[in-house]
């Protein structure tokens, strides 16, 4: 076979591919990104944030020059009914130490500074292009990928073409998911000025920031929940949904989403505010259950191609996964070439990287998590109600004799069920 054209070629320009390109261009292999968005970061989107310690890794000063928004130094968590509120709002010098912190991001501006490194470093890129398919030989073993009238050659291929990857079954034989595992997100960006946001999140200042997630109301009782982020003169506003039980649901996403900026904890913080920005996005929540094989002969995968995701209802983690997976998928690719062999075997140094790495010990010790989320419907009905009533309880004074709590309590409690709470807790710590 004639020479390659490249020894690398990586498909999608996201945090997986730019990463990974950054890794093999500074080991000093020739590497292609092509990307079928306009720029990096195009056809990208997430609700928001990214866990510093896999981008420190890589770039450990990134925070000198990256394109961040804000610092997360609060943490909110709520569960609302249709006319009610309960929120654990945390904050703690610990999430601001490094290595431990978290910054809101917009992808517009952070996928390509992620991607002027890689071309810093020497990779090249393409945009406007989308990878069509697969070279193969007639062994089975990738070499390249065909992009319109065009057939480009490598010694090894990185998909990193996000969760709607064309090509994932064709590399690695993956199905299609099931609709229980995969989630629809909506998102919005709301431009306000900067000390408004920083007011309305309780920060001390410009450069930090809160993020809230809703459970409840947000998806109208459905599995799934809402997200806000704040950014340095925006917020970043959303809801992401289970699209097998959106399949049951009598109102659709749009509308779950106009009537949750309604919501009567939410409108205020975004009163005002200008839409500058909608994007839709597909959400592998399946976790481990759901990930493809992540190599074949010739070809790797990373990020959301490989469906590497985690929602716990509390946190919500997808980014920095793409990041370390994107770094082990470039150093071990560039090892691979080393040695001259990207067959499976050889680039199965990959795949031992990733499980002696957070990445895979994390999907697998929540592999359990998304069915317990998926089944116990409570979570978005009964409790958030239940919660809402028994804070009226305490809260709410008109002048009539008060009752002992217990008497008040009970009868809330008992709506939902007391096997039920207990069942439902312990089928949570279990699935943790």
């Amino acid at each position: 076979m004639a020479e390659s054209d490249f020894e690398a070629i990586v498909v999608g320009a996201g945090c997986a591919g730019s990463v990974a390109a950054y890794e093999l261009a500074k080991a000093g292999k020739s590497v292609l990104v092509v990307e079928r968005g306009n720029f990096a970061g195009a056809k990208n989107m997430t609700g928001g944030r990214i866990y510093a310690h896999s981008l420190k890794e890589v770039f450990p000063d990134f925070e000198e020059n990256a394109p961040l928004e804000r610092k997360v130094v609060h943490e909110k968590i709520s569960m609302i009914g249709s006319e009610s509120c309960f929120t654990v709002d945390f904050s703690s010098r610990e999430l601001e130490k490094e290595g431990q912190d978290s910054y809101t991001v917009l992808r517009a501006s952070f996928d390509p500074w992620l991607a002027e490194q890689a071309e810093n470093a020497g990779a090249e890129f393409i945009y406007g292009i989308a990878v069509e398919s697969l070279l193969k030989d007639e062994n089975g073993k990738v070499y390249g990928v065909r992009a319109g009238e065009d057939e480009i050659t490598a010694e090894v291929v990185l998909l990193c073409d996000g969760v709607n990857s064309l090509l994932t079954k064709e590399a690695v034989g993956y199905e299609r998911p099931k609709t229980s595992q995969m989630a629809v997100g909506i998102k919005q960006v709301i431009q306000l000025d900067e000390e408004t946001v920083t007011n309305r999140c309780l920060a001390n200042g410009s450069g930090e920031g809160a993020a809230w997630l809703f459970a409840g109301d947000a998806t109208h009782g459905r599995a799934g929940g809402g997200f806000m982020y704040a950014n340095k003169d925006s917020i970043s506003i959303g809801l992401v949904a289970t699209l097998s039980d959106l399949e049951k649901a009598d109102t659709p996403v749009y509308q779950m989403f106009e009537d949750f900026k309604k919501h009567p904890s939410v409108a205020p913080i975004i009163r005002g505010g200008k839409v500058v920005e909608h994007s839709g996005h597909m959400v592998p929540e399946g976790g481990l259950g759901m990930m493809p094989e992540l190599t074949a002969d010739g070809v790797l995968l990373a990020g959301e191609s490989a469906m590497m995701c985690v929602n716990l209802g509390y946190v919500v983690r997808g980014m920095d996964y793409a990041v370390a997976a994107g770094m082990h998928a470039g150093r071990s690719a560039a090892s691979a070439l080393d040695f001259g062999d990207t067959s499976k075997s050889g680039l199965s140094c990959y795949v031992s990287a990733l499980e002696n790495s957070f990445v895979l010990k994390d999907l697998r010790q929540f592999r359990n998590f998304p069915a317990f989320m998926e089944h116990t419907s409570r979570l978005y009905n009964e409790y958030p109600k239940m919660l809402g009533d028994i804070f009226n309880v305490l809260f709410v004074v008109d002048g009539e004799p008060v009752k002992p709590l217990k008497k008040s309590l009970l009868p809330i409690i008992k709506k939902v069920g007391m096997m039920n709470l207990l069942k439902d807790v312990r089928g949570g710590m279990k699935a943790l």
